[in-house]
């Protein structure tokens, strides 16, 4: 109940230490305020004999004698005597005696010092029970304070209960979201955090599911085809021509496969760079550098690669495996769809913010109704496995980015697209 990383125990220890803090310094005002104004009354009312004496013609047993018939006094002690000490301003002395307490005043009236005893038992046990009651009323005080910050601290925290057994609740067959209308305005940037988790948890569990789907699919139709034709060519004697012929269709259909198993294996090793540590890079030397590795590519097939990067310099913190792979495929695929002697463009540039990468091909472009960042997705004749920009997609929401494919405006190929957000302080400089 009491830990240390407790919030709730954390808040209620603050609660109640401010608020005794307060009490504490409340009480020891009002105490002193009360104690004085006791002991003024019995001051002012020293004085003013003091003063009545003083004010006599002569200062001398006979006038004391006449003033205490006068005045009645007999709660005063009053004595007369030479000023030795030669005190020139009043001077207060608390004294006891067994169990009585006394104040005495010491006035000085020219060459003589008038003092007046008179007793404050009374008083002070009034000051004494004042004290006594004001430390029960702080202690109940406490009492209640440290019940109503449990209180307080509990029904803080029942949004974040409320919030952990709906999540505990959810499974891969129950991704339903939380209900943003039903939790206090504090906790709502929680609540819509965890409701774009499970966006994603669905969004990756649809995708997972079409990929084991597709998986046997794209596995089992080969398969097939390669059982069948075994099956016809062993139903009679045939040449050696027939049975070398049968092998290299097997051949064939086993490459295809195999590359379909190296992308699923793929998708493995992207899973574990999403764990990769960010590296600090200036992106356009980066770019530059990945630009000539492909023009080595591109040029192997008759065709070339063309960078227009801007700004010239740019810092970001990247994971350059995830980076790495979703440029690399969207350039191996705008030179695989570009005819001979096309020109690849590489450009980049900063927009509101992010930090925008295109990659223009020179191919016949694409059907934008059709999704291509699904698995085993595959436009025109060219081969392969269909996962390319599956795992890229995969990729750039592993590193907070956003890709698109759509056509050029000018109809004369498809431009692929990565927005990487720009750090805070990039923002502020453009």
């Amino acid at each position: 109940m009491f830990s240390q990383k407790s919030l709730k125990t954390k808040f209620m220890l603050q609660l109640a230490s401010a608020s005794t803090m307060l009490i504490i310094i409340f009480s020891t005002m009002l105490y002193h305020y009360i104690k004085i104004e006791i002991y003024e009354n019995v001051v002012q009312n020293l004085n003013l004999k003091a003063r009545k004496i003083a004010n006599m013609d002569f200062l001398d047993i006979e006038n004391l004698k006449l003033y205490r018939e006068e005045a009645g006094s007999n709660s005063v002690e009053i004595a007369i005597s030479n000023n030795d000490e030669n005190l020139l301003r009043p001077r207060y002395i608390k004294t006891m005696l067994g169990d009585e307490y006394f104040l005495i005043l010491e006035y000085p009236a020219k060459d003589r010092l008038i003092t007046l005893k008179t007793e404050t038992t009374f008083y002070n046990k009034i000051i004494s029970q004042i004290l006594i009651d004001i430390l029960i009323i702080n202690a109940t005080m406490i009492l209640l304070i440290l019940f109503y910050a449990l209180f307080l601290s509990r029904s803080l925290l029942m949004p974040i209960k409320t919030l952990s057994n709906k999540l505990s609740k959810l499974n891969e067959t129950v991704l339903s979201h939380i209900d943003e209308s039903s939790i206090p305005d504090e906790f709502l940037p929680l609540g819509k955090g965890i409701n774009r988790l499970i966006d994603r948890i669905h969004t990756f569990i649809k995708y997972q599911k079409e990929l084991f789907i597709g998986v046997a699919h794209e596995l089992k139709t080969p398969l097939a085809v390669m059982k069948t034709k075994n099956e016809v060519t062993l139903l009679k004697q045939r040449e050696s021509e027939k049975y070398i012929e049968a092998l290299q269709n097997n051949i064939s259909s086993i490459d295809t496969m195999n590359k379909m198993i190296s992308s699923i294996l793929e998708i493995g090793r992207q899973e574990g760079a999403q764990f990769e540590e960010g590296v600090k890079k200036d992106m356009i030397a980066y770019l530059k550098e990945l630009g000539t590795n492909f023009k080595i590519l591109a040029r192997g097939k008759n065709k070339d690669i063309e960078l227009s990067l801007s700004p010239n310099v740019l810092f970001m913190t990247v994971q350059p495996t995830l980076f790495m792979h979703i440029i690399q495929n969207f350039v191996q695929n705008a030179i695989k769809f570009s005819p001979e002697n096309a020109v690849v463009t590489i450009q980049s540039k900063i927009e509101n913010k992010f930090f925008v990468i295109e990659v223009l091909d020179e191919g016949d472009g694409i059907d934008e109704n059709i999704d291509l960042f699904a698995p085993f997705k595959r436009y025109g004749n060219e081969s392969g496995a269909g996962l390319g920009l599956f795992l890229a997609k995969g990729a750039a929401q592993a590193m907070n980015a956003e890709i698109s494919l759509k056509n050029r405006e000018d109809k004369k190929g498809t431009i692929a697209t990565i927005k990487l957000p720009l750090p805070k302080k990039v923002k502020k400089l453009s």
